[in-house]
C-alpha cells in the first residue's frame, strides 16, 4: 500500500505555525580586517528597476540576519549608552507672585445712611432674619434707634453699586476691629480692584461682634441678627475652591499625570538633551567579502557529526560562499531528491525573473447581459480577504477585500443586482496535480483547497486561521457571500463577455508581497496559483503541466542548470518532484551575491526576505528550541520542505565572522520530528562556525 504522505502545514500531523513574531534583531559580530560592501536593493517594477525593501544581508545596522529572539553564545557587543530623555521638554516652574497686604482703611468709619426706600408699613424687615431665627410678632417688639445725625457717605475712588444692606440703619459702633493681619480672613476684591477683609465693606462699616457680653438691657432690646445666607455661600464656595485646588495638587503630585503633562517634578522628566533626529536609509549591506572565510576542511570538521546523524536517513547537500560563490562542502548534492515544499523556492525564483515585480492580479465583477445579472469574473487572486474593511489580513498583508468589491458594484448598479454569476474560465486542466493523495483537496483539509482562480482567503473557513480547515469549492462559496451582500440569488458559471462593463474590480498585493506571503506560510494554493500565473505571462495554458513547463524554461533561460530537475506542481505536494540540492543552493546563491557581480541579483533578492526566521516566524518560528540547536535561532532563514519520509531545509545563514553562507539540505527516508531536529543542528552548527 502507497504510503500515505502530507505536507509540512497539515496541522493534524506535522503543524506550521508561521506567524511573523520577529522583533529587533541583535548584532553581530565584525571580525577584524573585513569590510562590508553595500548592497542597493533593486528590482522590476512597473516596467522599470527600482530600489526595493528587502531584508538585509550582514550584522551591521540591523541586519536582517539580525536575530529576531534572544541568541547565545554570542560575543557582546558594548553599546554606547544614549542620554535618557523623553518627549518632554523641561518645564521651568514659575514662582508665585507675593500676595498684596489688602489695604485696610486708617480709619474706618461708621456712617449712617437713610434707606433709599424706606418702609412705608409697620411689618419688620424678614430678611434681617436667617431661618430658624426668632422673628418679632409686633412691630413695636423691636427697639428702633433714635435717630441720627447723618453724614455723607465717604468717597472711594470709583464707588461700587450700593448692596441693600448698605441703605439700613446701622446699630450703635462696634468694638475696634481686629487687624487682618492677626487672622486669617479672606480677601475680598471689589470692582474698584482695591482689596479689603470679606468683613469689609464699600462706605458703610460693618460692625463686629463685641468682644464681651453686651448689657442686658441692650440685648433684650435688638437680638442680634444671625449671617446672612450670603455670606454662609461665600463660605461654601470657598471651601470648595479650596478642596478643589487641594485635589488638583494632589493630581499633580500622582507619577502618571506628572509624566502626561510634562511636569517638573514628573519621574519621566528629561535628563538630558532630546536626540536630534537621524537619517534614514534604504540601502543593504552585503556579505562580507574581504575578510577571512571557512575553508573546506574545517567546514567538514565541523559538519562531520551532525551531518551524519542517523536520524538524517540519507542526506545530501551542499555549503556555498555566498561572496566567492565557492562550493564549501558537499554532499551527494547532484543528486535529485524529493524536495517537498522546497520546490516553492523554483516557483518564486522564476516568477521574479520574468514578471514585473509590481504585478497585481486582479478580482471583477462585471454586467452581465441582463442588466439585473452581474458576473464575478476569476483573475488568479485566492488571497481575497472576507475580513472587513479596516481589517488586514493576518494572513496575507495587503490583500484585497470582498467587502471593498461589494461596495464597488453596489454603486455602480444603483442596487438593482438580483443574480451573481461565476467566470473561472481563466485556469485551465484539473485541480488537483500528479502525484497528490486525493484527500489533499478534500473537504475539511488544512493545507490545500482546489486551485481555482478566485476564493477568499485561500479557501479557509476562518480568515484569520492559517490551519483552519478548507471548503470544497472555495470559488462558488465566494461567489454566494457577494451574492448574499448585494441580496441576490448565487447562480452557475459562465463566461463573461469580453467588452462587459465593470461594475467593480479589487487588486491584489503586488508580486514581492505575493511571494513572501506564500514563502512564509509555506502555502501551498498560492504557489501553485503562482505557478499559473506564470504561464499566462509566458503565453502558456495556466494548468498544473503549463505552470510547471513555464518555471522549468524561465530557469534556464536565466542560466540555471536543471539537470535531474522533474516538477509536477509549484506547491511540492506531489511525491513525484524532484531536484538535487544544488539547484537549490544556486538560485539562493545568486540571490545572496554581492551587488553589481551578477545581473540576476537584483531581481532575485526579494526571495531572502520572504524565508522564514529560524525561532521567530513562518514555519521556522517553533523550531530551533533545543539546545543543541538553540544557537541557529534568528540567525538561520531557510525554506522548510515536509512530507511523509522526507524533509528539506534549504536557506542562509552567518557565521561567526559575519561571512554569508547558503546551504541545501534534503533528508529521505528519514521521521519526520526526528528527521527536522537533525537538520536543525546542521544549519545552527554552520552558524556557530568559522571553520578555518
Amino acid at each position: 500500500m502507497k504510503e500515505r504522505y502530507v505536507p509540512e502545514n497539515d496541522v493534524p500531523r506535522w503543524p506550521s505555525d508561521d506567524k511573523d513574531t520577529s522583533s529587533a534583531e541583535p548584532k553581530g559580530t565584525k571580525g577584524a580586517g573585513e569590510a562590508t560592501v553595500w548592497l542597493p536593493m533593486s528590482g522590476l517594477a512597473n516596467g522599470k528597476t527600482e530600489e526595493l525593501a528587502v531584508p538585509k544581508v550582514t550584522p551591521e545596522s540591523d541586519s536582517w540576519f539580525q536575530p529576531v529572539v534572544e541568541v547565545d553564545e554570542e560575543p557582546d557587543v558594548a553599546d554606547t549608552p544614549s542620554p535618557k530623555w523623553s518627549a518632554f521638554e523641561p518645564v521651568t516652574p514659575v514662582e508665585p507672585a507675593e500676595t498684596a497686604e489688602p489695604e485696610r482703611p486708617e480709619a474706618p468709619k461708621t456712617v449712617f445712611v437713610q434707606p433709599v426706600q424706606p418702609r412705608q408699613t409697620d411689618e419688620p424687615d424678614w430678611d434681617q432674619f436667617d431661618q430658624g431665627a426668632a422673628a418679632p410678632t409686633r412691630d413695636h417688639e423691636l427697639a428702633r434707634p433714635e435717630p441720627q445725625r447723618q453724614e455723607p457717605p465717604q468717597s472711594f475712588p470709583q464707588d461700587p453699586p450700593r448692596r441693600p444692606e448698605q441703605n439700613r440703619v446701622e446699630p450703635p459702633p462696634p468694638a475696634p476691629v481686629p487687624s487682618a493681619t492677626m487672622h486669617a480672613r479672606p480677601v475680598r476684591i471689589e470692582p474698584a480692584e482695591e482689596r479689603f477683609d470679606s468683613e469689609a465693606t464699600v462706605g458703610i462699616q460693618r460692625p463686629e461682634p463685641p468682644s464681651q457680653e453686651p448689657p442686658a438691657d441692650e440685648a433684650a432690646a435688638a437680638p442680634a441678627p444671625k449671617p446672612k445666607r450670603k455670606r454662609k455661600a461665600l463660605l461654601i464656595t470657598t471651601l470648595v475652591v479650596v478642596l478643589l485646588l487641594a485635589g488638583m495638587g494632589g493630581a499633580a503630585a500622582m507619577p502618571k499625570v506628572s509624566n502626561r503633562f510634562g511636569l517638573p517634578w514628573a519621574p519621566n522628566a528629561p535628563k538630558g538633551d532630546i536626540p536630534k533626529p537621524a537619517g534614514v536609509t534604504r540601502v543593504l549591506h552585503g556579505p562580507d567579502i574581504n575578510g577571512a572565510g571557512p575553508t573546506k576542511e574545517g567546514l567538514a570538521a565541523a559538519l562531520s557529526g551532525p551531518a551524519g546523524a542517523p536520524d538524517l536517513g540519507t542526506l545530501t547537500g551542499t555549503v556555498v560562499d555566498a561572496s566567492t560563490g565557492d562550493v564549501l562542502w558537499d554532499k551527494n548534492s547532484g543528486t535529485p531528491l524529493t524536495p517537498a515544499s522546497t520546490t516553492k523556492i523554483l516557483v518564486v525564483a522564476a516568477a521574479l525573473l520574468s514578471m514585473d515585480h509590481g504585478t497585481q492580479f486582479s478580482t471583477k465583477v462585471v454586467q452581465g447581459a441582463d442588466p439585473g445579472t452581474a458576473i464575478l469574473v476569476a483573475g488568479g487572486d485566492p488571497s481575497l480577504t472576507s475580513l472587513p474593511l479596516g481589517t488586514d489580513s493576518p494572513l496575507y498583508p495587503g490583500a484585497a477585500h470582498v467587502d471593498d468589491l461589494v461596495a464597488q458594484v453596489k454603486k455602480a448598479s444603483g442596487g438593482k443586482i438580483t443574480k451573481v454569476l461565476l467566470d473561472i474560465s481563466l485556469f485551465k486542466g484539473p485541480t488537483s496535480a500528479k502525484g497528490w493523495d486525493p484527500e489533499d483537496t478534500a473537504a475539511g483539509n488544512t493545507y490545500m483547497a482546489p486551485v481555482l482562480p478566485v476564493m477568499a482567503d485561500g479557501g479557509r473557513n476562518d480568515p484569520k486561521n492559517d490551519h483552519a480547515p478548507r471548503v470544497a469549492n472555495p470559488a462558488a462559496a465566494l461567489t454566494q457571500k457577494i451574492a448574499g451582500k448585494l441580496e441576490a440569488q448565487a447562480g452557475g458559471t459562465t463566461t463573461a463577455p469580453k467588452d462587459a462593463k465593470v461594475l467593480g474590480e479589487v487588486k491584489s498585493q503586488p508580486l514581492t508581497e505575493f511571494a513572501n506571503s506564500l514563502l512564509q506560510l509555506s502555502d501551498n494554493l498560492m504557489a501553485d496559483v503562482l505557478a499559473r500565473q506564470l504561464a499566462l505571462a509566458k503565453g502558456a495554458e495556466a494548468s498544473f503541466v503549463g505552470g510547471a513547463t513555464a518555471t522549468m524554461d524561465v530557469l534556464k533561460q536565466a542560466g540555471f542548470d536543471l539537470t535531474g530537475v522533474q516538477i509536477n506542481d509549484g506547491s511540492g505536494l506531489s511525491d513525484q518532484n524532484k531536484i538535487p540540492a544544488k539547484v537549490l543552493s544556486e538560485i539562493l546563491a545568486v540571490a545572496a551575491a554581492p551587488d553589481g557581480k551578477d545581473p540576476r541579483t537584483a531581481k532575485l533578492r526579494p526571495l531572502l526576505a520572504g524565508l522564514p526566521v529560524a525561532g521567530g516566524s513562518g514555519t521556522l518560528e517553533k523550531r530551533y528550541g533545543d539546545p543543541a540547536s538553540s544557537a541557529g535561532r534568528g540567525w538561520v532563514r531557510g525554506k522548510t520542505g515536509t512530507l511523509s519520509g522526507v524533509n528539506t531545509l534549504a536557506g542562509v545563514v552567518l557565521d561567526t565572522d559575519g561571512r554569508m553562507l547558503v546551504f541545501a539540505l534534503m533528508s529521505s527516508g528519514s521521521d519526520q520530528n526526528k528527521g527536522r531536529a537533525a537538520l536543525d543542528v546542521v544549519a545552527a552548527t554552520l552558524h556557530k562556525c568559522g571553520c578555518r
